[in-house]
């Protein structure tokens, strides 16, 4: 799993944008420039089977989609962040 999401940028992407508070694919799309809609669904697809992503299906019309960090993408989320902190710090070395 680990290997699948770091070595997707658009994994990374989406994750980066449900943590800032876009959680509707549709402006996840949006805010990202060469995102399909393809490539981002199947992320989400991938985040959501992982238990990195929670989903959310609302009864309105038209029906409105929204995903969530799970507690365990949370604690994900974090060792991603000390793994860039790592990173940053090899690289200023």
């Amino acid at each position: 799993m680990l290997e699948d999401v770091l070595g997707c940028k658009w994994s990374l992407h989406v994750l980066q944008l449900v943590r800032s508070g876009i959680c509707r694919p549709g402006a996840m799309e949006r805010a990202v420039p060469g995102l399909t809609a393809k490539v981002l669904n199947e992320r989400l697809v991938k985040l959501v089977r992982f238990g990195v992503l929670d989903k959310a299906v609302f009864a309105e019309v038209p029906p409105r989609v929204e995903y969530r960090l799970t507690a365990f993408g949370e604690s994900f989320v974090g060792l991603l962040d000390q793994i860039a902190a790592l990173e940053s710090q090899r690289s200023g070395a």
